[in-house]
């Protein structure tokens, strides 16, 4: 999935498989804070430092040798890195005080605004999540709310069964069960246009939800077979909020009314802008360690400073070195460190007129050394330079493979040969064809200092094959709805958000356009191979064989040559040394009931 102007990156990657269409914003600003917000300017890298860092970057690129990696690096990132405590050395009570980039209105998780990370953060303690992924993107049921789920193939597509855990209940005394399920899938499906939906992904296959032969078993049956069911019904909201468009959308802005997990909401201060979660003692399950979850709003610039005064107990460091050093300088800290969800990459517009060509697009990516640019945005970071081979899974997720090697290795002498090919021929400094100079426009939003030192390597390396990159600085707000969008670009930066269940979401990235409908293939290019390789990945539904076929399709879309991933992105979570079961999650999800402190806490602290 594309990934908006930054969201928080807490253990919430997952969740983000299911953005509206009018939501679908590729993130530009991978160096800014989690809201959006540029760090201040005298943490943006920038002037002569820049230019002898960019030197030596490349100077060591052309030999082959590594720098910029700290002593301290790891090889490589763990999959998740939560300090997991065991439920008998988590101490029992204490209060959790979590801090949100922004404030949520609209506490429907499935509404058009309300498909949002801050939103996930707390429904997760409080509403049913039928399955929950490991540090590996591998879904697994909830027993608090699954005794079991089978999948059954069928003439015509494919079956679903859920037996409920009878214990499961709402807070207002109704057990989970059919009227849950067929609400939701009704309303998500895309059929009434009155539900202002964010998605219809999965839910526009289902054709039936029945009762089963008990009444804690729900049947779910699918027009067809759908790799990503275990994607659905996470979270399922009760029948009462989506039996009418009116409830669905309205009922649950400034109130969850209704709740099923191991905390219940103790209020929502719209004045403080906070959300207390209490613990649940009507939850059927192992009592929340936690008395308590204080979300925060607070302006993402003033997280560190709130960190380093112990007002808040976690906070996403991001990108930012300089937060980094702070947070690792305050007393009883740690810095959780794992790798994201979420990918950098390069899009390359072939509907332009000089990328149109296959083979120049094959040179450009061959012309870039993606390791010299991972270097380069991760510097003073501690997290390893470790390149990405896959446009599908990345590095720490089950099923990556590393596809690369024909067209992401760095190799100019090969890329010159393809120029040659094409035409291209060397006039002076850059090459030339029928008169033309071979220029490439490289759009950066204003104000995002990643983007623009990627633009400046870019050019640099480049340069060596005979390609004149002119960096073109756009303003932000504009940088998707003006330039991405129409294609209004030969090469743009941005990240992907990667999810515990790739295939669907990513289809409309690589899916041939359908004349002035590019869904988000930005590159504006495919072919009928990729087409059917992720039509047979959709609709595989055994897990290994969904692997082979995704790896399948990669190899695919690299020899397409549309989109150059360049490496995963880090997750640096800043945390209270004592906090167990939470931190840099990754994929992983947390059982909020596990939450808490390993050594006691007087209230308040």
């Amino acid at each position: 999935m594309p990934l908006p102007f930054p969201l928080s990156a807490l253990c919430d990657a997952h969740r983000h498989r299911k953005k509206p269409v009018r939501r679908t914003r590729p993130r530009h600003g991978a160096g800014r804070r989690p809201d959006g917000r540029l760090p201040s300017p005298a943490r943006r890298r920038g002037g002569w430092k820049v230019k002898r860092a960019l030197a030596a970057i490349l100077l060591l690129a052309g030999t082959g040798c590594s720098a910029g990696i700290s002593s301290t690096a790891p090889a490589s990132l763990p999959a998740s890195d939560v300090n997991p405590v065991p439920r008998a050395r988590v101490a029992n009570g204490g209060t959790l005080r979590w801090p949100l980039p922004e404030f949520p209105s609209q506490w429907n998780f499935h509404h058009v605004n309300g498909t949002k990370g801050v939103v996930n953060h707390v429904v997760q303690g409080v509403l049913p999540y039928l399955m929950r992924a490991d540090g590996k993107g591998v879904p697994h049921a909830v027993p608090e709310y699954l005794m079991s789920v089978t999948l059954t193939r069928t003439g015509h597509g494919q079956t679903v069964t859920y037996r409920l855990n009878p214990h499961a209940r709402w807070s207002d005394g109704r057990p989970l069960g059919y009227d849950d399920f067929a609400a939701q899938a009704r309303a998500l499906s895309g059929r009434d246009p009155r539900y202002e939906v964010s998605t219809t992904t999965g839910y526009r296959q289902i054709t039936s939800v029945d009762r089963g032969a008990a009444e804690n078993v729900v049947k779910v049956t699918f027009g067809g077979t759908y790799a990503d069911w275990r994607s659905l019904f996470s979270p399922l909201y009760p029948s009462t909020a989506y039996g009418t468009p009116r409830a669905f959308n309205a009922a649950w802005t400034n109130r969850l009314p209704v709740t099923a997990g191991p905390f219940r909401i103790n209020a929502i201060d719209q004045t403080a802008k906070t959300v207390t979660l209490v613990r649940d003692p009507a939850w059927w399950g192992a009592p929340a360690k936690l008395d308590r979850i204080v979300y925060r709003t607070m302006d993402t610039a003033a997280m560190p400073g709130a960190f380093a005064n112990r007002e808040i107990d976690l906070m996403d460091v991001g990108l930012d070195a300089d937060a980094l050093e702070r947070a690792e300088n305050t007393p009883k800290t740690k810095v959780r460190r794992a790798g994201g969800p979420d990918w950098r990459q390069f899009t390359l517009n072939a509907a332009g007129p000089v990328l149109s060509d296959i083979r120049v697009r094959r040179a450009v990516m061959l012309g870039i050394d993606r390791r010299a640019i991972a270097r380069a945005d991760l510097s003073g970071l501690g997290a390893p330079i470790q390149t990405l081979g896959n446009h599908f899974y990345v590095n720490t997720q089950n099923g990556y493979r590393d596809n690369s090697a024909e067209y992401g290795a760095y190799d100019p002498a090969r890329a010159r040969r393809l120029l040659d090919d094409a035409g291209w021929r060397p006039h002076g400094k850059y090459r030339a064809k029928a008169g033309r100079t071979l220029a490439l426009r490289f759009v950066v939003p204003s104000g995002v200092p990643i983007s623009k030192r990627e633009g400046e390597l870019t050019r640099a390396l480049l340069e060596r094959i005979g390609v004149r990159v002119d960096i073109e600085p756009v303003p932000a707000d504009d940088a998707f709805d003006r330039y991405v969008a129409p294609g209004n670009f030969d090469i743009v930066p941005f990240s992907w958000l990667g999810s515990a269940f790739p295939v669907s979401p990513m289809k409309s990235v690589f899916a041939r356009p359908r004349g002035r409908h590019v869904q988000q293939n930005y590159s504006r290019t495919g072919t009928e191979a990729i087409d059917r390789a992720v039509d047979r990945a959709v609709a595989e539904v055994d897990p290994e064989r969904v692997r082979v076929l995704v790896n399948e399709t990669d190899r695919l879309v690299w020899s397409q040559a549309s989109v150059l991933p360049l490496y995963q992105r880090p997750q640096l979570v800043a945390v209270r040394a004592d906090l167990a079961n939470l931190g840099a999650c990754g994929f992983f999800e947390p059982a909020y009931q596990d939450i808490g402190f390993t050594s006691k806490r007087v209230r308040g602290t």
